[in-house]
């Protein structure tokens, strides 16, 4: 974008919520708000909507998962591994929807950051096998602790062995510990989340800078081919589906009854096997509440896996094109290595061997964190919420969403202290009249799509991670602020080979995904992990925001399928049932008709 552009983008201070959802901002905690008393501060950075990660708006207690994860992203930059280039990504809350502002480092200050995070992120490099071997143990020992708690109502009485044992102590204690135990655990998670992460993409992007520089005019897309064919367990889930549907072909299991009709002990017994803990699983980015869980909702991996059977039963190979894929990987190494000198090839090797060895990582996470961890957090809240709702403070387990988690503990307490003192808890006559006005924000919230993003953007984006995960370039911000593309057709990142026509087919939720029709180009804001069992159905996939890096671009390519990224603007300006053309190769996608 040229540096004579004199346009902006609105101001937070003047981008108005529609008036039904005036005092939103009481819904989530204060140092989320743009404040008045911080404005000329404020305006001054550019802000842009991560509609990546969290696409819609948030029931207030929901922003525990934006709030542990960039305060933790954030940490591992500047506290722990000293980024030179980088540190956090500075976030609010405004009309619902959240905004990021990554936070540089001045440029005075990077040369005295380099020998912090060599010797730092170095002993990580060095010592990766097993430091990431201890990660699983303590992710695990997450997961089995938020296994363990239970919230069940308050007894009548005290059980008579607390009595006779001289315990001392009444249930609620352990009640009131458990939720705060239970808060302890996510933020944990999160903490552990980041431990490697970043470090994952810093390997990556000196990769990818030493090739701009030994290949001048090498493309983004023909870099990340370097490192592709990538077995991690983020794709268990729908390589165990694909399993149990050879399993069913093979031994003719009747599917059509559904679940509870199936009579083949065995079939079951793999099924059951599966699901332990192959299906906490989210139907989402596993960062809201409302996102559905394959372990309790067993409908959704169940379609799949009937889809699977109709195309194995058909002729149709369903297996992901892993060998084609690593041996283009390795076809595109050698030529490349092959240009390089003698010394430069070592190197080389040194870049892409310490690339592969960390990048797995990259995707890895997002099991054992958004998708394991997470899928039990939201449980054990909603158990909660449900002994309130039982307890008449509101009126089903999910209403608990609607209050800030700083709330919850006085939910907590007046509870505890009616049961304790035999009298009736004030929840019931306060908490159903808020809920129910908080409701009505959120639904006008809801209806008021983000800003793409706020303020006067930079003359030239330069921050590699927004670069890299978001999409968000110089000519990606000049599109928004000219209206977006041409009428002919968008552009984006080419984020995974490839050329497909089709129709379109725009999805805005998961509970959406039954409609694809197959060969349908599948439009979305974003592509969540556990879509990839609709990957065998569609010809290609156009995003509104993501990047090389992107979760979404990373999963297309491991699947084969063309993919443009980080258009901008594909769910706005496509229409389910237009024809359109997609390039994962030079990253535009053309409308047909």
């Amino acid at each position: 974008m040229s540096t004579q552009t004199i346009k902006r983008f609105a101001s937070p201070y003047d981008d108005a919520p529609p008036p039904e959802a005036a005092g939103w901002e009481e819904l989530y905690p204060y140092y989320l708000h743009f404040r008045e008393d911080r404005r000329e501060a404020e305006e001054a950075r550019f802000w842009f909507a991560d509609t990546q990660h969290w696409p819609t708006v948030f029931k207030p207690f929901d922003t525990i998962t934006v709030e542990f994860a960039i305060r933790c992203l954030g940490q591992y930059n500047t506290r722990h591994y000293v980024i030179p280039p980088a540190n956090g990504i500075d976030y609010r809350v405004h009309n619902g929807y959240v905004y990021m502002s990554p936070v540089g480092v001045p440029e005075a200050d990077i040369p005295a950051r380099v020998p912090e995070f060599l010797e730092r992120a170095g002993f990580y490099f060095q010592n990766w096998p097993a430091l990431l071997e201890n990660w699983h143990t303590k992710i695990r020992g997450v997961i089995d602790e938020l296994e363990s708690i239970r919230f069940e109502p308050l007894p009548d009485r005290v059980p008579l062995a607390d009595i006779t044992s001289g315990k001392g102590l009444d249930p609620h204690l352990a009640f009131t510990h458990d939720y705060n135990r239970l808060i302890e655990l996510a933020y944990t998670a999160f903490q552990y989340h980041f431990e490697f992460l970043n470090l994952g993409y810093v390997a990556y992007l000196d990769f990818f800078g030493f090739c701009q520089e030994a290949f001048p005019g090498i493309s983004d897309l023909g870099i990340a081919k370097m490192v592709q064919g990538i077995e991690v367990d983020l794709f268990r889930p729908d390589d165990e589906l694909k399993a149990l549907a050879r399993m069913a072909v093979s031994r003719d299991v009747d599917l059509d009854g559904g679940l509870v009709a199936v009579r083949d002990e065995v079939w079951l017994a793999a099924w059951e096997a599966a699901m332990d803990p192959w299906f906490n699983f989210s139907s989402g980015s596993g960062m809201y509440s409302s996102d559905k869980v394959w372990l309790d909702h067993l409908e959704i991996p169940f379609g799949f896996l009937r889809d699977y059977v109709a195309e194995l039963r058909a002729g149709k190979d369903i297996a992901r094109p892993t060998e084609a894929i690593g041996a283009e990987r390795d076809r595109v190494t050698s030529e490349y290595r092959a240009l390089l000198p003698e010394d430069a090839q070592a190197v080389f090797d040194e870049k892409l061997g310490l690339s592969r060895l960390v990048f797995p990582y990259v995707e890895n996470h997002n099991f054992y964190i958004e998708h394991w961890s997470l899928s039990l957090f939201w449980r054990r809240v909603r158990e909660l919420g449900q002994v309130l709702a039982d307890a008449g403070f509101w009126g089903e387990a999910e209403d608990i969403f609607m209050l800030r988690r700083d709330e919850i503990p006085q939910a907590i307490f007046d509870y505890g202290n009616g049961w304790a003192v035999g009298a009736e808890c004030a929840g019931p006559f306060h908490w159903p009249g808020e809920i129910a006005r908080r409701k009505d924000i959120l639904a006008a919230l809801s209806a008021k799509p983000p800003l793409p993003a706020m303020n006067e953007p930079p003359a030239v984006i330069t921050e590699p991670f927004t670069i890299m995960l978001y999409g968000i370039t110089s000519e990606r911000v000049g599109q928004w602020l000219s209206g977006g593309d041409s009428e002919g057709g968008l552009s984006g990142m080419a984020a995974s080979p490839g050329k497909a026509e089709g129709v379109a087919r725009v999805v805005l939720d998961a509970d959406e995904l039954g409609s694809i029709q197959a060969g349908e180009i599948l439009v979305s804001r974003i592509t969540a992990p556990s879509w990839g069992p609709v990957f065998g159905q569609i010809a290609a996939v156009v995003t509104d925001i993501g990047g090389m890096m992107s979760h979404a671009a990373i999963v297309c390519r491991e699947y084969g399928l063309p993919a443009v990224t980080g258009t901008g603007s594909a769910t706005t300006a496509i229409v389910t049932g237009q024809r359109i053309r997609v390039d994962g190769d030079s990253g535009t996608v053309t409308l047909v008709a």
